[in-house]
């Protein structure tokens, strides 16, 4: 199947490859491993370091070239250290690739929005329910009811209202925001990457324009790929992990994915604008003006950094709302206690962050650029829960609504190859547009059905342009990072009912 894809926002149609045609795209490129390639210096002009991917040959038959060039263009970069990667989900996306990975040194790297997204923050987490398959198999009322509970869509506003005071907490605490306003459980915050906290946040950089957006929609779904679905845990490769994690096979779980909504969005088109100027008031040359970025150290780049923490505070104070919310709806159909929903955990895809990585001999703090890739801190990391520590993080990769979610762990390997960072999805690999084309939403739901899912959204098309179809094969991108030790394979979880934004 021709994949002609466009690229996120409306921007101009990427590169295609054709089925079979990898021997093509990788003209100039090294195989470096089993599922392990590299983009030389030179394979584009100013290379400062050389780019690395993860992919096996069945998933190089789907990459788009325009992606290997973006890889190597995000290697142009001021400051970038060690390689420019990219994971195995890797496709098109606005200056970075979507599945890319990029450590810049604080004193002469950069800091560039094309390397967070517009979605500040997307992320996903996963809780557990003492609820079993039975409970929820055929519960088309409770998927309706779930649906009604939980806004989703394109500008879909909350009924948990949110003053402007508790927003600008919002951006400051983020989950920790929601579990002191009622929503969650303190454990929660442990089994949150930084504790659902970004502390550099400055909401003072955030426009007001950006906070109007935020303002009624703490607690929604939102469009697009963003969704939560009732999951059973179908396969447990790694018992113990599973077991420290709280997962065990035949559990009913819950799945959500989202960001940080119209306030994200809008902090990224405000901050562009100021660092396109910024790339041209220091002098940064970029080979794509989707890569605007500004010293990490400038007042460009602090500014940036304040509004895209307060953003990512903003989208886990959201997704601990829709939490509370799914958890009341379990608790009112069946009697469960709340207090057995714990988080296994969430973690971003979508974020800039301050870390220590090692580099040439020392540990030193990097800006970690995260663009649709999750972190994977492998055992002993110094920011993981005490009793995770042996384990590593737990690493969350969702499917697509007819197909498998895997929950993962992070590993050593992750922390020296790629700092610390996995996949996050399957990828896509038909535009939203050509989805709408090719497929019919009402028809998808009802194969889904047959197959024991139950799906509900705001339209079919909505429906249409999320179909599995649309995406990587999940299992075949974790088994690359699985076998590259990237992230190890934990659990396996299918879908029973899903709620598409």
């Amino acid at each position: 199947m021709e994949q002609i894809l466009q690229a996120e926002n409306g921007h101009a149609p990427r590169p295609t490859l054709q089925a079979g045609e990898m021997s093509l795209m990788l003209e100039g490129i090294r195989r470096i491993g089993t599922n392990e390639w590299e983009v030389p210096l030179g394979f584009i002009p100013g290379m400062r370091v050389p780019g690395r991917f993860f992919l096996s040959e069945a998933l190089g038959r789907m990459l788009e070239p325009g992606a290997v060039q973006q890889l190597a263009n995000v290697a142009t970069l001021p400051g970038i250290i060690r390689h420019s990667l990219a994971m195995p989900d890797i496709h098109w996306g606005y200056g970075f690739p979507i599945g890319g990975v990029a450590a810049f040194s604080l004193d002469e790297g950069v800091i560039s929005p094309g390397g967070v997204g517009f979605d500040i923050n997307c992320g996903v987490r996963l809780f557990t329910t003492p609820l079993q398959p039975k409970d929820i198999t055929g519960r088309r009322d409770l998927v309706d009811v779930l649906f009604k509970a939980v806004p989703t869509g394109v500008g879909a506003k909350s009924p948990l209202k949110v003053s402007s005071k508790s927003l600008d907490d919002m951006m400051v605490k983020g989950a920790q925001w929601a579990v002191e306003s009622g929503y969650g459980l303190p454990g929660d915050l442990i089994r949150c990457e930084d504790k659902g906290c970004m502390k550099q946040a400055d909401s003072s950089q955030v426009s007001t324009k950006a906070k109007q957006r935020g303002l009624p929609q703490g607690g929604t779904l939102g469009s697009g790929n963003h969704f939560l679905e009732l999951q059973v845990v179908r396969e447990i490769y790694d018992p113990e992990a599973a077991h420290a994690f709280g997962l065990a096979a035949g559990q009913v779980c819950c799945m959500i994915h989202c960001g940080s909504r119209g306030l994200g969005h809008q902090v990224c088109t405000d901050h562009l604008k100021i660092l396109e100027q910024a790339t041209r008031k220091y002098h940064i040359t970029v080979p794509d003006r989707q890569l605007a970025c500004a010293p990490i150290l400038s007042t460009e780049g602090k500014a940036y950094f304040g509004a895209m923490a307060a953003s990512a505070n903003y989208a886990w104070a959201n997704r601990q709302m829709i939490t509370h919310t799914a958890r009341n709806v379990l608790v009112k159909m069946f009697a469960a206690d709340y207090d057995e929903m714990p988080l296994v955990y969430d973690v971003a895809h979508n974020v800039a962050k301050r870390e220590e990585h090692q580099y040439e001999g020392k540990r030193r703090e990097v800006c970690v650029h995260r663009k649709g890739a999750t972190r994977a801190f492998g055992p002993g990391a110094p920011d993981l829960p005490p009793d995770l520590a042996r384990i590593g993080q737990p690493v969350i990769i969702p499917g697509s609504m007819g197909t498998s979610s895997f929950v993962l762990r992070g590993t050593h390997t992750a922390m020296e190859k790629t700092f610390g960072s996995t996949c996050h999805g399957a990828g896509r690999i038909m535009s939203r547009s050509q989805a709408k084309k090719k497929l019919i939403g009402k028809e998808i739901a009802a194969g889904l059905l047959r197959q024991g899912i139950i799906v509900r959204a705001p339209n079919e098309d909505a429906i249409a342009d999320e179909a599995p179809d649309v995406y990587k094969p999940s299992d075949e991108v974790v088994n690359v990072v699985h076998e590259e030790d990237i992230s190890r394979l934990v659990a396996r979880l299918t879908p029973v009912g899903v709620i598409k934004g």
